[in-house]
């Protein structure tokens, strides 16, 4: 009987999250990559840039449920890039890394519930064509 306990204890522990030097805990992260949002300037698209991003997620989420949500965020991220564009000003190359941060932050909480995710990174940006400047 105790030993049984102790094997139980064991194997419960050899599973629990291991802490970082920083004292914090790890954190799952979910990868949605090549997204391709539109850079509209002028009212017209002028140029499509490939987005990959990383959510960041809260202690205790089900990585896997949002996982399998990966289409609901792709839809979001794209409607909101048609509604209001995350172009940046004079470069049509890139986008506003902030601005799509914060979009998909506000759509996860009808996506997945409150405080599931907790920050969003754009790990990179390339676009469709590389001329980007606008001429005046």
């Amino acid at each position: 009987m105790i030993r049984r306990s102790l094997l139980t204890a064991a194997a419960v522990l050899g599973l629990a999250p291991r802490a970082h030097a920083g004292g914090e805990e790890e954190t799952a992260s979910v990868n949605i990559a090549g997204v391709g949002l539109p850079v509209i300037a002028g009212g017209r698209v002028r140029n499509y840039v490939f987005v990959s991003l990383r959510l960041h997620l809260a202690r205790g989420a089900d990585a896997t449920a949002i996982r399998n949500k990966d289409a609901f965020f792709r839809d979001a991220l794209v409607r909101a890039a048609h509604r209001t564009p995350f172009t940046v000003a004079d470069d049509w190359t890139r986008l506003d890394a902030r601005a799509m941060s914060t979009s998909l932050v506000q759509s996860s909480v009808r996506i997945v519930g409150a405080r599931q995710v907790t920050r969003v990174e754009i790990v990179a940006q390339s676009p469709r064509r590389r001329t980007g400047v606008r001429a005046s």
